[in-house]
């Protein structure tokens, strides 16, 4: 066992309570390697279905995963709320983060900010719920969609796939994920016990291959990311979207599209939306405008939305009317498009780049690109040593090769080639060869 934490509990549920409480309390970190099944029954004096169980029972919350021959771990991002002091962790000084798929060039919210909370009707329990002119203005936003589209908002892109997989699916269904895909949705797709079914993903989305498999395999929703994909930077083309529309058409599944780069992506929208009697298309403000403006735009069939907007009404009630009117003004008042401009230079110098070294990155859109890599580990060491973070593609995959995450958000233009050098060694070792 590579923790010193004591798992205690003589029955499934107060072992399930003693990791928990490890995890809460920063004893369980992400990553750390728990007892094997015989292991902990033995050092428990328990059943070694009493802690099946337990694992079990943890795994479905997705507290923890198995990793084959790695044994059982700790998720990452477990569904547990820790100690705030455990978050947030800083890189050591003098390296560049490349790790953290966050935007950085925002606006400035202070006028917006300032313009909502003048103009707003103060909102209550009675009349609480989605503004008429948001609706409104993002209807026109939203232009490709199907005219019936019915609309309302979220509290951002994640919270509307939780109330999407709420509405449509129960534990332990299969759901189509792009992979390597958003390492959030499969950590939602964990947390809800639901089965994840890996489907390949180009530079043009999800293959039709996968796709097809998916639905061979029963998947009762499948979740494509439209442009801007983490952790690869794919869009969905034209061509692509024609073929998967034939294919989806007349299939008894919930098609959900995540479109979170929005004004920030470089393509054009090629959209899924319609194909099938059960769609959703989501929409968040965060990219374009900050992560702290909580509030994503979801659109899709009429039972699908009203089943979201009534779960919500036994919860939060509706998305606050301060970021509405917030979100309002933006779309009327800022630009982003220059901030995607100099994400797409970025993106693509550093992408030619690594190409031009033998590195087969990809990246379309967006502020990620995913670089395929021999050994994870041993890249981001090297990295780290070289002063920078990248991110490992263990969080992001399911049965693709490895790979690394890098952000371009924090990497000026200038330092492009410097880091490209560092990547083609630290991918090669020393002697400075790279191959997969």
């Amino acid at each position: 066992m590579a923790v010193q934490y004591q798992i205690t509990g003589k029955s499934a549920a107060a072992i399930v309570g003693s990791v928990e409480e490890g995890v809460r309390t920063g004893a369980l970190r992400e990553g750390d390697a728990l007892p094997t099944v015989r292991a902990l029954a033995e050092e428990l004096g328990v059943a070694a279905n009493t802690a099946a169980a337990a694992y079990q029972q943890l795994r479905q919350r997705g507290v923890i995963e198995t990793q084959g021959r790695h044994g059982t771990r700790v998720r990452r991002e477990p569904p547990i709320s820790t100690f705030r002091s455990q978050r947030g962790l800083s890189l050591p000084p003098g390296v560049l983060d490349l790790a953290r798929g966050e935007p950085t060039l925002l606006p400035d919210l202070t006028e917006a900010l300032t313009y909502a909370a003048a103009h707003r009707t103060p909102a209550n329990y009675r009349n609480g719920g989605p503004l008429p002119a948001l609706l409104e203005a993002a209807r026109t936003r939203l232009s490709e969609l199907p005219a019936d589209a019915a609309v309302t908002v979220v509290g951002g892109a994640l919270d509307g796939l939780d109330r999407l997989l709420d509405a449509a699916v129960r534990p332990g269904d299969p759901v189509g994920v792009e992979d390597p895909g958003w390492a959030a949705s499969l950590d939602l797709m964990a947390a809800r016990g639901l089965t994840p079914v890996p489907m390949p993903v180009d530079d043009e989305g999800p293959t039709v291959e996968g796709v097809r498999a998916a639905l061979v395999k029963g998947v009762k929703a499948i979740v494509v990311t439209t442009r801007a994909q983490s952790p690869t930077g794919a869009a969905v083309s034209a061509a692509r979207a024609a073929d998967l529309r034939r294919l989806l058409r007349h299939q008894d599944v919930l098609v959900i599209e995540d479109d979170h780069a929005a004004e920030l992506a470089a393509v054009p929208l090629a959209t899924l939306a319609g194909t099938t009697d059960r769609w959703a298309f989501l929409r968040s403000a965060s990219k374009p405008y900050g992560p702290d403006l909580r509030i994503a735009v979801l659109a899709g069939d009429a039972t699908t939305v009203s089943r979201v907007e009534g779960r919500m009404r036994l919860g939060s009630g509706w998305v606050s009317t301060v970021l509405q009117h917030t979100l309002l003004r933006l779309w009327a008042t800022v630009d982003v498009s220059e901030a995607g401009r100099e994400y797409d230079r970025r993106r693509d110098a550093l992408v030619t780049a690594l190409r031009d070294r033998g590195l087969p990155a990809m990246g379309r859109t967006g502020i990620n690109i995913w670089v395929p890599v021999a050994d994870e580990t041993r890249t981001l060491t090297a990295l780290r040593d070289a002063g920078y973070a990248v991110a490992p593609g263990s969080v992001y995959r399911l049965a693709a090769p490895p790979g690394v995450r890098v952000t371009i958000a924090n990497l000026e233009t200038a330092e492009v080639e410097r880091f490209a050098d560092a990547f083609a060694a630290a991918a090669g070792g020393a002697g400075g060869r790279w191959t997969v």
